[in-house]
C-alpha cells in the first residue's frame, strides 16, 4: 500500500492554492483560495499588489475582463520616484529578468509612470531591454541631462548586449556573400569556385570520357579586389517602430565596421535625418531618433535615391509598417525606379523579435506586385536576409 500518495496529493493541492493566492491577490482573505502566505511568497505578494492592487472582478480597473472569475489583481501603485524605485528593486529580487520585465511595461504602459523614467534614481533601478530603451528614446525631448546620462547607460547596456548576440554571426554571414557575390572568370587554382564552373559547362560535357570541359572558370573574388557594397538602412522612426530603430541602429554599426560595406542610416517621420556619421556609436545614432510623428515614406526613399551612386551594387532596406502619410503612388513610382536601376530592394515590415506589427496591407500588396515582397524579420534572421540581397538570390522569407 502507497502511503506516499495523499501526502504528496496534499503538497500539490496546496503548492496549486499558493499559485492560485499569488495571481488572485486578496483583500482580507477574499480570494477564495483560503491559502495564507508568509515569509517569501508574503514579501512576493506585496511587490504584486503594490503594482496591480486587488479588486473584485465585477468592476473598477480591468473588471470587464475578469467579470465572473473571481477577485483579480488590477492596477494601484503608487506614483514617488523612490516608492518606484524601492519596488523596482524588490521585483528584481522576487522575480526572474522576463518577469521583471514584463511588470515594468505594466507600470509605465498602463499607470502612466513614464514622467518617473526622467529621475535618475528610478533609472538606475530599471530591468534593460530593447522596449525600455524604446519607451526611453520616446522621452528624450522632455529628459533633463542629469537623466539623460544614466539614460546613456542604461541605452549603452542594451546595445552592447545585442552586438555581442549579433555582430560575429552578421560579419561572418555577410563576408561570405560578398566573397561569393565577387566572381572572377579568369581566378587561381585555388579561388575557382567548382560548383558555380561545373553548372555554367554542362553543356560542355564529353559523355565518352565522363568528364566536362571547363572552357569557363568561375572563382571567388577577393574581399580586397571585390567592388564595395553599398548599404542603405532607411527606417521608420514613427512611435511603433521603437524596438525595430534599436536593433537597425546596432546592425547599422556592425555594417558600417566592415570595409567591404559603405553602409548608410536614413531615419524619417515627416521629415528625414541621415545618421551616417555617428554610425561608429549605436547609442549616438539611438539619441538623434526622434520617435513619434507621422511617415513619409516617399519623402525618405527620395532623399535615398539621391545619394546613391552605384544602383547594381546596392542593397536599400526599407524597415517600416508601411502605413504612409505621403504620397502613395509616387512613392510606388519611387521603389519601381530603385529596381529597374538595379537597387535590390528589401522591405521589412519589423526588425524585432516581435513578429509583425499592424501594417498597411494594401500597400505591402502594392510592393509585392513591383517584386518588392514586404515581411517581418527577426533579428536572427536578419543576416541571412542580407546575404541573399547581396548575392541577388531569393530573399529567406519566414514562414506566414
Amino acid at each position: 500500500m502507497n502511503h506516499d500518495a495523499p501526502a504528496g496529493q496534499d503538497a500539490a493541492r496546496e503548492e496549486r492554492l499558493r499559485r492560485w493566492r499569488l495571481v488572485l491577490g486578496a483583500s482580507g482573505g477574499s480570494d477564495g483560495t483560503g491559502h495564507e502566505l508568509d515569509g517569501t511568497d508574503a514579501d512576493m505578494d506585496r511587490t504584486l499588489q503594490a503594482l496591480y492592487g486587488s479588486h473584485s472582478g465585477a468592476g473598477g480597473a480591468g473588471g470587464e475582463k475578469g467579470a465572473g472569475r473571481g477577485a483579480r489583481r488590477t492596477a494601484g501603485l503608487g506614483g514617488s520616484a523612490p516608492q518606484v524605485a524601492r519596488w523596482l528593486g524588490d521585483i528584481r529580487t522576487y522575480f526572474p529578468s522576463s518577469v521583471v520585465q514584463v511588470m515594468q511595461r505594466d507600470a509605465i504602459e498602463r499607470l502612466g509612470l513614464s514622467a518617473l523614467l526622467l529621475e535618475p534614481e528610478t533609472l538606475a533601478a530599471l530591468e534593460s531591454d530593447v522596449h525600455l530603451v524604446g519607451t526611453l528614446l520616446s522621452l528624450t525631448k522632455a529628459m533633463p541631462e542629469t537623466s539623460k546620462e544614466t539614460a546613456r547607460v542604461v541605452v549603452r547596456k542594451v546595445v552592447e548586449e545585442l552586438e555581442r548576440k549579433l555582430a560575429a554571426r552578421t560579419r561572418v554571414t555577410l563576408i561570405g556573400a560578398l566573397d561569393r557575390s565577387a566572381k572572377l572568370h579568369r581566378p587561381r587554382h585555388r579561388d575557382i569556385d567548382w560548383d558555380r564552373t561545373i553548372r555554367a559547362n554542362l553543356r560542355n560535357y564529353l559523355p565518352e570520357h565522363r568528364t566536362i570541359v571547363p572552357e569557363r572558370l568561375i572563382g571567388y573574388g577577393r574581399a580586397s579586389r571585390a567592388v564595395k557594397k553599398e548599404v542603405v538602412l532607411c527606417v521608420d522612426q514613427s512611435g511603433s517602430m521603437a524596438a525595430s530603430v534599436v536593433h537597425a541602429s546596432v546592425f547599422g554599426a556592425v555594417l558600417a565596421s566592415m570595409r567591404s560595406i559603405d553602409t548608410r542610416l536614413v531615419v524619417f517621420d515627416t521629415s528625414v535625418v541621415d545618421l551616417t556619421d555617428a554610425l561608429d556609436d549605436p547609442v549616438d545614432v539611438l539619441f538623434g531618433v526622434q520617435l513619434g510623428g507621422g511617415t513619409d515614406i516617399n519623402r525618405a526613399l527620395a532623399y535615398c535615391q539621391t545619394r546613391i551612386s552605384r544602383p547594381s551594387e546596392t542593397v536599400l532596406v526599407l524597415i517600416s509598417d508601411l502605413c504612409e502619410g505621403g504620397i502613395r503612388g509616387e512613392m510606388l513610382k519611387r521603389v519601381a525606379q530603385l529596381t529597374e536601376a538595379g537597387v535590390r530592394f528589401v522591405t521589412l515590415l519589423a526588425l524585432s523579435d516581435e513578429g509583425a506589427p499592424a501594417y498597411d496591407r494594401e500597400h505591402a500588396g502594392a510592393l509585392a506586385a513591383l517584386g518588392v515582397p514586404a515581411f517581418a524579420c527577426t533579428p536572427d534572421h536578419f543576416p541571412e536576409v542580407m546575404a541573399a540581397a547581396i548575392e541577388k538570390r531569393p530573399l529567406p522569407m519566414p514562414d506566414t
